[in-house]
């Protein structure tokens, strides 16, 4: 009932741009651009995590950024979905090697939310960017669909002011893949999906549990790519490709 009352009320009431505010606009200009104005590049946190994939973000979690991952995220703005699906899909395009040139189908694997964060926002809001990347993803003519084969396994403590240790000990082994999953993933290109990597601890986990649920060998496997809207500045920084 939330999320529908969400739809509905976003097409009476007036919008205003969830980045800073601006009236009459879902997402302004100049917020627009430090979203979508720049080509998606490698992100590493610091300190890097052992098993981390290869990482591909589109913007820094800066200012208009962050507000409009939160505005999406936590206050329903729904309509947001669709430009942060299209940042996302310029990280799956990097993330995939299809940025300068022809791929074949990709399958984007969004990271769970846990089912009372669903609950409580009305929403999950990574499956509902990746929905928006993949639709944007074969508008511009690449073949892309949404796996959700990952659930938590077990319940996990906010991340939220955790060292960077302390959020890899707490999803260790909390991701699975579901029954009949890796059948889906054998020799699919898959990408891990997300809105914000912070210290790529529960990408780690996806990994992982991708990894374990195909049988791939944890010393020679190429780990599953992934692909964020946004990271920290410094995941971004010079001499970081």
């Amino acid at each position: 009932m939330r999320a529908w009352w969400r739809e509905i009320s976003g097409l009476v009431i007036p919008a205003v741009c969830g980045g800073c505010g601006t009236p009459r606009t879902q997402l302004c200009e100049v917020c627009g651009q430090a979203l979508l104005g720049r080509t998606a590049r490698r992100a590493r946190p610091v300190p890097e995590p052992a098993g981390l994939p290869v990482v591909h973000a589109a913007a820094a979690y800066t200012d208009s950024v962050r507000a409009v991952i939160l505005a999406h995220k936590e206050r329903g703005a729904l309509g947001l979905a669709r430009p942060l699906g299209a940042a996302l899909a310029e990280a799956v395009r990097a993330a995939a090697g299809y940025a300068h040139g022809p791929g074949g189908p990709v399958l984007l694997v969004p990271v769970p939310s846990a089912p009372s964060a669903v609950r409580a926002r009305g929403h999950d809001a990574a499956r509902r960017i990746a929905l928006a990347a993949a639709a944007e993803l074969r508008r511009t003519g690449r073949t892309a669909g949404v796996l959700p084969v990952l659930r938590q396994r077990r319940r996990m403590a906010d991340q939220a002011g955790l060292t960077a240790r302390e959020r890899l000990a707490n999803v260790a082994g909390a991701l699975e893949v579901r029954s009949g999953g890796a059948r889906l993933l054998a020799g699919a290109t898959a990408v891990i999906v997300d809105d914000l990597m912070t210290t790529g601890a529960t990408l780690v986990e996806a990994a992982r549990a991708m990894s374990a649920a195909t049988g791939a060998d944890p010393l020679t496997a190429v780990l599953p790519r992934a692909a964020v809207v946004a990271v920290p500045p410094l995941s971004l920084g010079p001499n970081r490709n």
